[in-house]
């Protein structure tokens, strides 16, 4: 799924390019350089999964004010600079199948033009004007970089449990997903319980996100996910797929991944995704991912039934057959 799928798509296609619209006259700084990288990763065709979320969220309720275009590109800003940073300290030199922006400008203009749109974020936020926008946003990025961190203490530690792994990844991956639908409710000014269940459906949606993403790097093609298998191994990360297969495997399977993620060791990666496949781990790790989904699906219960509303409900369900 290199995109969100395309019926809930075509619902808010004119307003994904109002979006547009707003990211390109944001990026405008006055110092080529910010705009050059700016511009290289955004238009490299990702996901865009966050503000198609608010702006799903916002049609389910029935906000229809243009303040969800500013969010919509705030939250996509945030989520760029997380990656130009990501790049930087995972080491990456490939993205979405093409050099990252690391690999194409160094790491120093990087890490400068992720700190410029985390600060333009800063600044779309308060033209915003409400007190509580600024709250969960500036509350959404520190939990991102607390995730950051926490995963880097984590390189390399093959005894990761999996209650530790979901604390990364609900703080790393799944704050933003949260942040994006709970926004669509503040600035509706829905009810307390409604709110709540947005955020459930981010907080969940997210997570089965990066869950199915950690199967892919054992179980994808390595030219539709446009990054290299084993890359999570290489960087020494200890996802679900590693920590179930070494709970089911033999001893000596247990020792071959423990090795694979302290060394950062990729000369067995074949062998590590054979044990993976054959413990059952990407099954059971499908199935977390599962569970996930429909835990964001039952949040949808409370909001009013219509096309807005199943496309949230189509987004969890097709999440699950994500090849890319």
């Amino acid at each position: 799924m290199s995109t969100a799928p395309s019926s809930a798509l075509s619902l808010i296609s004119a307003d994904m390019a109002e979006v547009d619209r707003v990211i390109a006259q944001r990026l405008d700084s006055g110092v080529p350089l910010v705009g050059q990288v700016s511009q290289y990763i955004i238009s490299a065709g990702g996901k865009r999964i966050r503000p198609a979320l608010l702006l799903l969220m916002a049609g389910a309720i029935g906000y229809t004010a243009s303040q969800r275009f500013n969010l919509a590109a705030v939250v996509e800003f945030i989520h760029t600079a997380t990656l130009l940073h990501d790049d930087v300290v995972d080491e990456s030199t490939l993205r979405r199948g093409r050099p990252t922006a690391n690999e194409s400008f160094g790491n120093p203009a990087s890490v400068l033009v992720g700190d410029f749109l985390y600060s333009r974020a800063f600044q779309m936020m308060v033209d915003s004007g409400e007190m509580r926008v600024m709250e969960i946003l500036a509350d959404a990025t520190n939990v991102i970089a607390e995730g950051e961190v926490m995963q880097l203490m984590n390189m390399h530690d093959a005894s990761l449990d999996e209650a530790g792994y979901l604390r990364v990844i609900r703080s790393k991956t799944a704050k933003l997903f949260e942040a994006s639908t709970r926004l669509a409710a503040v600035i509706a000014q829905s009810s307390p319980e409604v709110e709540a269940a947005c955020a459930e459906y981010g907080q969940a949606l997210g997570t089965a996100f990066q869950v199915i993403d950690d199967v892919l790097d054992y179980d994808g093609d390595a030219q539709e996910l446009g990054k290299n298998l084993g890359d999570d191994l290489r960087e020494g990360k200890n996802t679900l797929p590693l920590i179930i297969a070494m709970q089911r495997g033999t001893p000596q399977e247990k020792e071959t991944i423990q090795r694979a993620i302290e060394n950062g060791e990729m000369d067995g990666l074949d062998e590590i995704i054979q044990i993976v496949r054959r413990t059952g781990a990407l099954d059971a790790t499908r199935a977390a991912a599962s569970a996930e989904a429909e835990r964001a699906i039952a949040a949808l219960g409370i909001l009013p039934k219509g096309p807005y509303q199943e496309a949230l409900h189509d987004l969890a369900a097709q999440l699950l057959d994500r090849r890319s």
